[in-house]
């Protein structure tokens, strides 16, 4: 039996559960005070999130005021919601430690009751900036729809309804899944937010290209016919059907609401008193059966024997099984391969966007020692000279090449194809190449010379506080960089372009590949020399997370 089912005793007073939700009110404001206080960094970014958030929204609401009476307001504002909602419920997935100061599992201790707690729970998640940048959309949607007293009643109802579907929604997801998102394979789940987030923006795009070209909202009419029946935007809709004069179609959509609201809460509920009542699967002991390593095969069979063989493995390891280092990867080749190919899809893309695959994942070179985090003191032990030095960066480089070459190639040759233009696809692989050589030169000095610390906590923090100039003038700064080191490849392309020699654009395919080559190894030679002579510096860089 758990402290949510024990019964109250003389020697366990359960704790005072009117007053509950106000604890917590300040129990959330003085715990947001509090993580301010911590840096300066941390105070300046949280001013610069709400300034930016107050800005966006002050637009939105103006935007939505301002398609007041427009044939399409209920349209639009209808899938705004629905979408609004839809975050809501996904985000806790992407960001499971967003808020992590209202974790249901660190109240498992204490007497406190399910319902007063999810009520505390629920007002208490009204703070922040997302739920501020919520109700201004809200409002803002509401205002664009209402009109005559009916509409102005039901906008009333509406807004807070929908916040508290919003909150309740997000919170349910998180309750449900939390055991999960604190598990090493649950924080895996940020890995889907860089391909979710970069698929998202890109199809977003073309959405609106395409809806430009099919004759404005009105397109849209069906999906919102849809939506406006969904619980995330019914209430929204019941302000427009109130407005129209339609008030059993009013009613009903604002039921709605009121009904899944009250479903998400009853779920929330029986989630958290399961979470805080049944065993987690860390309390019990272990039973796997020992499995006997067996020999080198597959893969470390084909590598070379010694120290390039063990520094590419482990390489590999971080990006198959670290969240960080793994959604680095899936974002950068998500980016690499969508850019190109959406704008072939559209007719406005070229064969030389296929040179931004190159170019994102060139960028995991950047910061090699800091993906180790505090366990590079490990390597650090074993470099003890330049050439140790050198075949550390040269084995790491190769896990690079490893699986960037083939991915450039293919986007290359897919992009080609999709635009028909197969005469400039050497000159695109060739600045692929040469770009890729020159990213992995600047990246292994920057590495040297600029390393900075990767925290763990957080899937979308990747500097600590205070390191934040490191990282932006060591990629910023390498990517300038690689970009004129390509130079000499760059400008015998482009006039190959200008004076009609498509026929000897082959020839920038070996020319890339041995420029890059040589300009990868005089950089790896460089960072070396600069990384023996500097392994204090970076070794204190790259723990202070």
């Amino acid at each position: 039996m758990s402290v949510l089912d024990a019964p109250v005793t003389a020697a366990a007073p359960a704790a005072p559960t009117a007053g509950l939700t106000p604890i917590f009110v300040r129990l959330k404001l003085t715990l947001l005070r509090n993580g301010l206080r911590q840096s300066s960094g941390r105070k300046a970014a949280f001013i610069a999130s709400l300034v930016f958030t107050l800005l966006l929204a002050a637009g939105q609401v103006l935007g939505l005021v301002l398609l007041r009476g427009n044939e399409h307001a209920a349209t639009v504002v209808v899938l705004l919601t629905g979408v609004v909602a839809l975050g809501w419920a996904v985000l806790p997935l992407f960001f499971p430690s967003g808020d992590d100061t209202l974790d249901p599992t660190r109240l498992v201790m204490l007497p406190l009751r399910p319902k007063p707690l999810i009520r505390a729970l629920l007002v208490s998640s009204m703070i922040g900036i997302g739920p501020l940048f919520t109700l201004c959309l809200v409002v803002g949607s509401v205002l664009a729809l209402a009109h005559g007293a009916a509409g102005v009643l039901f906008a009333a109802l509406a807004v807070p309804l929908t916040m508290l579907l919003c909150v309740a929604l997000s919170r349910a997801v998180a309750t449900a899944n939390v055991r999960l998102l604190n598990s090493r394979k649950g924080r895996d789940l940020a890995v889907l937010s860089g391909l979710v987030i970069a698929v998202g923006i890109q199809f977003v795009n073309f959405g609106a290209q395409r809806l430009g070209q099919a004759g404005g909202l009105s397109t849209l009419d069906p999906a919102a016919d849809v939506v406006r029946w969904l619980p995330g935007a019914s209430a929204v809709a019941a302000v427009d059907a109130a407005s129209d004069g339609s008030y059993g179609v009013a009613v009903l959509q604002l039921l709605i609401t009121v009904g899944a609201l009250a479903a998400l809460m009853w779920m929330w509920q029986r989630s958290l008193v399961k979470l805080m009542t049944a065993p987690d699967g860390s309390t019990l002991a272990a039973a796997e059966p020992t499995r006997e390593k067996s020999g080198r095969g597959g893969l470390p069979s084909l590598l070379p024997e010694g120290r390039t063989a063990t520094v590419m493995q482990r390489s590999l390891r971080y990006v198959a099984r670290d969240p960080k280092t793994k959604a680095a990867w899936v974002t950068a080749l998500a980016i690499g391969a969508i850019v190109p190919l959406l704008n072939a899809v559209q007719g406005t893309g070229s064969v030389y966007f296929a040179c931004f695959a190159a170019g994102m994942l060139g960028m995991q070179m950047y910061n090699q020692f800091g993906q180790d985090t505090s366990a590079f003191w490990m390597v650090a032990l074993t470099i003890s000279s330049p050439r140790d030095a050198y075949v550390e960066l040269r084995a790491r480089a190769l896990v690079l090449l490893l699986l960037t070459l083939p991915f450039t190639l293919l986007v290359c040759a897919v992009t080609a194809a999709m635009i028909g233009d197969w005469r400039s696809l050497p000159g695109a692989m060739g600045l692929s190449f040469a770009l890729l050589g020159s990213m992995l030169a600047t990246g292994a000095v920057a590495s040297a010379l600029f390393p900075y610390s990767i925290p763990q906590e957080g899937a979308f923090k990747n500097v600590v506080p205070g390191q934040g100039g490191l990282a932006w003038i060591s990629i910023l700064g390498g990517m300038l960089a690689a970009a004129l080191l390509s130079a000499p490849v760059i400008v015998p392309t482009i006039w190959m372009h200008v004076t009609d020699h498509h026929d000897a654009l082959w020839l920038m395919v070996p020319g890339g590949l041995v420029y890059g080559a040589l300009i990868g190894w005089a950089g790896l030679r460089i960072a070396a020399g600069r990384t023996a002579n500097r392994l204090p510096e970076i070794l204190a860089a790259v723990s202070k997370g």
